[in-house]
């Protein structure tokens, strides 16, 4: 059976309805209230008789049905806003996925799970043609022979019948470590889920240069007790994108009736890196700095709550702070709880002038300031810039130009 997909929109609603008018069957609405469950999901949340997405972009993979979220913020085809998406999670690294003709015509059919799952089968290959990487390992058995250390009271216990056999204690020089444990158990959980003739094709034909693994359970710590070296390094990457997807992998819904696989991005987050970057590499003239800590609260005998900003530009003796947002305000206003958040940053990153970033169909600035304390007169400087996007000019704008324009425009606002 073909998978079929639902295309739509961040904050866009998907309701219950027959499956041939792009709606939900009975069961992939099941599958996905039992996905939320009590807690919720950031990604959905649950209507009547439907799901409301929130702001976040991506894939939902459940049976046969693949649910894409593109972001928007303005008028566009879901064609643009798909390159669109794939060149933003390029650009911040997420994606390796070359601009020709031929990455174009495979994003005309395929979804970014798709995407993302090729560039993961890329880098196994990679992988693969430099070798697996071997260590050393500890192994405890039975065998027919002397090896190793015999463990005197297991063999007395296991082979007080079978005396022709050693229960020993032995060091194995292997490619069954956790590196390739994690990569094998990654292709095991793409074949279950992507049916892609070609896919399942290559992923079979992979796993053939794998020997038998140990089958791991796998959360953070696993990821997170990984130290890379000189000899590892190339498994880096790959690495990266096995955790996102063994993660976001969440089996055995209702003893095993459902399988979900969300391979979701906060479209906030995926902004705040792109406008950083795009600073880093084309407003040279300035220091720009990525979410600068500073310790602002503490419950005593705990860690601090920190104050992060997104951006922090330094020019000369100023400093300039940008909070950025993936939305449209209000009339070009900000929110209560943007101007509390951005007075905090004033204050305690001692801010010459702080902006709140935001894309848009058009330029606009808003300037604006907090009143003084004490004399009540206007004192720190606190604007909106909205950065322009024109999406009817994609994709024969090149992001790289957009990433211009938005270090040009903040920029000239930062006096840079």
């Amino acid at each position: 059976m073909l998978k079929r997909t639902i295309t739509v929109f961040e904050h866009d609603s998907l309701r219950l309805g027959q499956p041939e008018d792009g709606r939900l069957s009975v069961k992939e609405l099941e599958c996905l209230q039992l996905h939320a469950g009590e807690e919720g999901v950031p990604y959905y949340s649950l209507i009547h008789k439907g799901v409301k997405f929130c702001g976040y972009v991506g894939v939902i993979a459940l049976g046969h049905l693949n649910i894409e979220v593109l972001p928007k913020i303005d008028r566009g085809s879901k064609q643009q806003w798909r390159k669109v998406l794939v060149d933003m999670l390029r650009k911040v690294g997420v994606l390796d996925v070359i601009s020709t003709n031929d990455a174009n015509l495979k994003l005309k059919k395929n979804n970014i799970l798709d995407l993302y799952i090729a560039e993961f089968i890329k880098e196994v290959q990679v992988i693969l043609h430099q070798g697996l990487l071997k260590k050393y390992r500890k192994q405890e058995g039975n065998t027919t022979s002397l090896k190793g250390k015999l463990l005197f009271q297991k063999h007395l216990t296991k082979n007080i019948v079978h005396q022709e056999r050693f229960f020993v204690k032995y060091t194995l020089y292997d490619r069954d470590n956790l590196l390739n444990q994690l990569l094998y158990k990654t292709l095991k959980l793409i074949k279950t889920f992507n049916h892609t003739g070609h896919v399942h094709t290559n992923v079979e034909a992979i796993m053939l240069d794998f020997p038998d693994m140990n089958d791991i359970y796998v959360s953070e710590d696993t990821f997170e007790k990984i130290v890379y070296s000189r000899k590892n390094e190339h498994y880096r990457k790959a690495l990266m994108m096995s955790r996102l997807l063994l993660l976001n992998y969440h089996p055995d819904i209702n003893a095993g009736k459902s399988r979900v696989m969300a391979l979701m991005f906060d479209m906030n987050q995926l902004w705040e890196k792109f406008v950083y970057l795009s600073l880093k590499k084309y407003l040279v003239d300035a220091t720009i700095e990525p979410q600068a800590n500073k310790p602002y609260w503490r419950l005593f005998g705990k860690r601090p709550v920190n104050l992060r900003p997104d951006v922090v530009i330094k020019s000369g003796e100023k400093t300039f702070v940008l909070d950025t947002k993936w939305k449209l305000p209000y009339g070009n206003k900000p929110g209560y709880a943007d101007l509390q958040q951005m007075y905090a940053y004033t204050k305690y990153f001692s801010s010459d002038h702080t902006i709140l970033c935001y894309p848009g169909a058009d330029e606009g600035f808003v300037d604006g300031h907090f009143h003084h304390e004490e004399s009540g007169h206007g004192y720190y400087r606190c604007s909106v810039l909205r950065l322009k996007f024109d999406i009817s000019m994609y994709p024969s704008q090149q992001l790289a130009l957009w990433q211009k324009d938005i270090a040009k425009t903040i920029g000239t606002y930062c006096k840079v």
